[in-house]
């Protein structure tokens, strides 16, 4: 699971527990500028990910870390149902797609912070 806090002009994405071993990174920081949308996402955490490069893949299980399908994507799903993703710009990764505690209210809250960015 990650945890999501929107600080100023940076969005952080911080990977919870054992999730920073699985995923190999323990947080992702992009500015805000460079975030398009976010959505929630439970269809895109199934199914197959593309190339694992690094990171760990159990089906049914868990998808964390970096995987490339033509575009860097960059996961930490344990329950799809749970899963939201944010559209990059100008970032390594295309998108994040990761497992939140409040995916309806993360969504928004990105969504109301683009809506306020300069």
């Amino acid at each position: 699971m990650a945890r999501i806090e929107i600080d100023r002009q940076i969005l952080r994405v911080d990977m919870v527990g054992l999730d920073k071993i699985l995923a190999l990174k323990s947080s992702i920081e992009i500015p805000l500028a460079h975030v398009k949308g976010a959505t929630l996402a439970p269809d895109e955490a199934h199914g197959y990910h593309g190339l694992r490069f690094p990171g760990t893949y159990l089906p049914g299980v868990i998808t964390a870390g970096s995987f490339y399908t033509g575009q860097w994507l960059f996961f930490d799903v344990h329950d799809a149902a749970r899963a939201i993703k944010i559209d990059l710009d100008h970032e390594h990764y295309a998108a994040l797609i990761v497992e939140v505690a409040d995916p309806p209210g993360t969504v928004q809250a990105i969504i109301a912070a683009l809506a306020g960015r300069p």
